[in-house]
């Protein structure tokens, strides 16, 4: 049954009002249709899919409340893994000389999927030809499979000792990763992120190496900062930002002359980047050459190019600040 909009909408629904609208419009959130017109389409305000999408904040009239809930996909007979019949079909296929995309594409699952699993599952016989059993590459995924596992540090004794020797001699855990990957290129197994290292010195029940080791950090913490949240993390700038709503009313309407916007436009692959300065009433450009980056003082300290009449040109510039 498509779904119709309400012609009485007057009457309330009880305590489950607007379910059918919700359903259809994160359906058509899916699709790709923006959430004005997909609220035009259910034919809701559009503050209305703006709660149910990002819920709502308490207030001293009104309680918050979390995201809506989306509607729960039907289930699927696909399996996140490859099953013991699709890698069947696989060694079927690739006794046949079957291409890898082919192969992807009679079982639904994408290319990189099965180029992985020939590589990680197949076996090298005494000739060193490489053959893929299904069977034996089912056992296999098998085994890889149990949760928890033992970490790379613990596997390994030397590369335990070496991380530890490195960090009571001040090292970051950065600086231990790129030593390891420089000193022994052509053994993989001593290859670690510098997370594996936070995660061995933080991570409790791990005891991969001695929780003394944390005071020997650059940082002097024991325990991690959390930076999940906007307010926990470094802002990108020193000087708090000018926010663009909160600019004056003579600003807005272009009034008054010396308010001044900037703007960046980067080129291809990020690899270079120009600065604009635009007079809002007057609309006068100028352009700021930035052959060496982009950052905030590159930014600041840039020299100013002229694009109009330099007569229109204001006396000063004012320093601008960041502004988002």
């Amino acid at each position: 049954m498509e779904f119709e909009i309400r012609k009485v909408r007057t009457v309330a629904q009880g305590r489950k009002k607007l379910v059918r609208e919700r359903e259809e419009y994160f359906r058509l959130m899916d699709q790709g249709l923006t959430s004005y017109e997909a609220c035009r389409i259910v034919g809701i305000n559009y503050r209305t899919g703006k709660r149910w999408r990002n819920g709502r904040n308490p207030t001293s009239r009104t309680k918050g409340a979390p995201p809506a809930q989306r509607p729960m996909a039907p289930p699927s007979d696909r399996s996140r893994y490859l099953r013991e019949t699709e890698r069947i079909h696989l060694a079927d296929r690739l006794r046949e000389k079957a291409t890898i995309r082919a192969i992807a594409a009679e079982l639904g699952r994408s290319p990189s999927t099965i180029s992985r699993e020939i590589r990680r599952n197949c076996t090298v016989d005494p000739r060193g030809q490489r053959h893929y059993r299904p069977h034996a590459a089912q056992a296999r995924a098998d085994a890889r499979r149990p949760r928890p596992k033992t970490g790379k540090i613990r596997q390994n004794p030397q590369l335990r000792d070496f991380i530890q020797h490195h960090l009571d001699l001040r090292w970051s855990p950065e600086q231990i990763c790129q030593a390891l990957q420089a000193r022994f290129p052509d053994r993989p197994e001593t290859h670690v992120a510098h997370e594996t290292v936070y995660q061995a010195l933080y991570i409790q029940g791990r005891g991969e190496l001695r929780r003394e080791l944390a005071k020997a950090l650059r940082t002097g913490r024991v325990r991690r900062k959390p930076r999940r949240q906007a307010q926990q993390r470094q802002p990108r700038f020193r000087e708090p930002m000018a926010i663009i709503s909160e600019r004056p009313a003579e600003a807005a309407d272009r009034a008054v002359p010396g308010h001044w916007e900037g703007d960046l436009i980067i080129g291809k692959d990020g690899a270079s980047a120009i600065g604009t300065l635009v007079e809002r009433s007057t609309r006068y450009v100028m352009l700021l050459h930035l052959p060496n980056g982009r950052n905030t003082e590159l930014v600041r300290d840039a020299p100013r190019g002229d694009r109009q009449d330099p007569a229109r040109a204001p006396e000063t510039l004012p320093d601008l600040g960041p502004r988002r």
